[in-house]
């Protein structure tokens, strides 16, 4: 969420970044608001002053025997009572009108950003890897030999329907071992901390990590009010949620890994073959929690431990910084790790890292108390995908593809498959 100061100090910047955005100018209306809500509190506490004043006048009156005077203020202190509490009532609406205007408001894009409208725009930092050269033409993974016995769409159809699936055998056996190499490389070698966090969360989460109140058609919740997580950077990032941490005790780094849900809204009809979007996949997610002055380079350091993984695994990557027009709503800047799918003969999107600044943990009023004294600050967040199981399955068979139908599993995995080194054209681990 925006800070209402730097608002009020620099409305011209504030809406020159949301034009970056795309969005248009906010601040006449968010600085209206505001100046009538404090027009509201002033009011309400000049009137509470005349109320206490009228109010020692009451006993005076009394004391000195002045009946019409006693009665007069008497009556005055009951007016002035009502009218602080209409006030401070209109002053909370007004208040509760600013938030639910800021918590729609995108965060600010970094100067450093590159301006654009969409992914075509985005900007190629970097490439890891070169993409095997093939004598066969490359399958997408749903049509592999090796996948087909161990990757079962049409049983998870019937079971809940599109954009789910039933993993069975050494498919199933490869996904889990992805998801224990990466959280094995995390813990002790990037030196984040293994976490198991709910699934399920209260309102107050998802508008802490900004899912709500803007993007609640996107995620599932409950008859009984939790919402499942997309992603479990809401449950990690809200960690810190409320509290007043010791600078020394930052940066906190933490990794999970868990299921995730996501309603695909507005995407009908896109990456409906396969397993690239599903209602229901498994993540690697790190987060983040840093003093503003670190957010930066540690968001370089995630980017590096997500594009790790893929080294490890053989898997060739690019890495880009997204445009303002292709960046996710509390991001501030964005990388997006792309690993080669030799079935689409094209770089589809992995993981994705982005620093937040305070936007978020001014939502959770997540702060820090700075170690040379002083008030306390709010801290800035960072999340990634350290991976996207399911995806670094699908780079997995594609990239291991043979011209029998097998596939060729990564070093980096045999000790995690019992020693196996590939998966066969009937989908048998051999």
């Amino acid at each position: 969420m925006h800070d209402i100061r730097a608002i009020r100090e620099n409305p011209a910047a504030f809406d020159a970044a949301l034009s970056r955005r795309g969005a248009a100018p906010m601040s006449d209306q968010v600085l209206a608001l505001d100046e009538a809500r404090r027009a509201r509190i002033t009011a309400a506490e000049t009137a509470q002053a005349e109320q206490n004043r009228a109010s020692k006048d009451v006993g005076a009156a009394k004391a000195s025997g002045n009946e019409a005077e006693f009665e007069r203020l008497r009556a005055l202190v009951a007016d002035k009572k009502a009218e602080v509490a209409a006030m401070q009532a209109e002053a909370r609406e007004l208040d509760q009108k600013l938030t639910d205007l800021l918590l729609t408001l995108p965060n600010s894009p970094l100067a450093e950003v590159p301006q654009g409208a969409d992914e075509t725009d985005n900007v190629e930092l970097r490439r890891w890897g070169s993409p095997r050269a093939l004598d066969f033409k490359p399958l997408e993974h749903f049509d592999l030999p090796a996948a087909k016995p161990g990757m079962d769409f049409e049983t998870a159809a019937k079971l809940s329907g599109s954009r789910f699936v039933v993993l069975r055998g050494a498919i199933a056996r490869l996904h889990r071992a992805l998801a224990q190499f990466m959280l094995d490389v995390h813990t002790t070698e990037h030196g984040l901390t293994e976490t198991i966090t709910p699934v399920l969360v209260k309102d107050e989460a998802m508008y802490g990590t900004n899912q709500l109140p803007k993007f609640a058609e996107d995620s599932y919740r409950t008859t009984n009010g939790w919402w499942l997580i997309p992603t479990s950077e809401v449950t990690l990032t809200n960690t810190v949620a409320g509290d007043v941490l010791e600078e020394s005790a930052l940066p906190i780094r933490m990794t999970a890994h868990t299921l995730c849900f996501r309603s695909e809204a507005g995407s009908a009809g896109k990456d409906t073959a396969g397993m690239l979007r599903q209602h229901q996949f498994e993540k690697v997610e790190m987060v983040s929690i840093t003093r503003p002055e670190d957010s930066l380079a540690e968001h370089e350091r995630m980017t590096g431990c997500a594009e790790a993984i893929l080294q490890k695994l053989g898997l060739p990557y690019r890495t880009v910084v997204l445009c303002t027009g292709d960046m996710g709503f509390g991001a501030q800047k964005t990388h997006d790790i792309e690993v080669w799918l030799p079935g689409q003969n094209t770089y589809r999107e992995i993981s994705s890292v982005s620093v937040c600044g305070d936007f978020q943990a001014r939502r959770m009023n997540a702060r820090y108390r700075p170690a040379g004294g002083g008030k306390p600050e709010f801290v800035h967040s960072l999340n990634g995908s350290g991976l996207a199981v399911g995806r670094c399955l699908i780079a997995v068979m594609e990239n291991g593809q043979q011209a029998d139908g097998s596939v060729d599993l990564p070093p980096a995995l045999h000790a995690y498959m019992g020693g196996k080194t590939r998966i066969d054209a009937t989908g048998a681990l051999v």
